[in-house]
């Protein structure tokens, strides 16, 4: 008798940016809705995280035991353990984003961090966009934008990126937290940064606003949306 053969495909290996990503959306999920209902582990938790915006991860050891990692270290269903520098680098994109969203949440009673989807875009782009008025372009604030975007490493880029939520906290633009941290990842490895700029270009011109039938084309920033091949663009959704 001849034994079967399983067919099942073994599961995908999750790749580290989504693991960065959706662990950042568990984590914000969880304390947003605490802070909203006005839960005192929850309120201590986003005074907590405030403290360490703008600074690296490890400058701010209060926040060690109260951002798990945990679910990093554990090997992935079909995945190898991550490495040393891939943990290092997911540690520090998880720190920021969460970080600068607590800064983001502070005071605000509705939610300031929102999934992005595609009928409500919630990369950091569309965010900026939303700043501007209908019928232009604010040129200081897409300034600040793009020199975001020329960070030279993570933690300038974290400061810079402060400078911008401050103007969306100011009115109650929320961001899709977990997809800047999946980006924030990216962002330090080769290449990284040419290829998060592209997505925050794309989300910038993602976001429409009704405009008067007698306007023209939207305009296309190419210090924004500049095509470039040296990564490989595999974020489905790319905000």
């Amino acid at each position: 008798m001849t034994a079967a053969v399983s067919t099942t495909a073994p599961p995908a290996a999750v790749p580290v940016q989504q693991r960065v990503a959706d662990l950042a959306a568990s984590l914000i999920g969880s304390w947003q809705d605490g802070y909203l209902k006005d839960r005192a582990h929850a309120v201590g938790a986003l005074a907590r995280l405030r403290r360490g915006a703008g600074r690296e991860a490890g400058e701010t050891p209060d926040l060690w035991s109260l951002i798990d990692t945990d679910p990093l270290h554990a090997p992935a269903v079909g995945a190898r353990p991550l490495g040393e520098q891939e943990l290092v680098r997911a540690e520090n994109a998880l720190h920021a984003a969460l970080t600068l969203w607590a800064f983001h949440q502070q005071s605000r009673g509705v939610p300031m961090h929102r999934r992005h989807t595609r009928e409500r875009p919630g990369g950091l782009g569309a965010a900026v966009r939303r700043l501007m008025p209908a019928d232009g372009v604010d040129e200081p604030v897409r300034k600040r934008l793009v020199r975001a975007g020329t960070a030279p490493d993570l933690v300038t880029l974290t400061q810079r990126l402060r400078d911008l939520i401050a103007l969306l906290r100011r009115e109650d633009v929320p961001l899709d937290y977990a997809l800047l941290a999946g980006q924030l990842y990216l962002w330090q490895w080769p290449d990284g940064p040419a290829a998060v700029r592209r997505r925050w270009g794309r989300s910038f011109h993602e976001q429409r606003r009704p405009r008067p039938a007698s306007d023209g084309p939207a305009h296309v920033d190419t210090a924004l949306a500049s095509d470039e091949k040296t990564t490989p663009d595999t974020d489905k959704d790319a905000s």
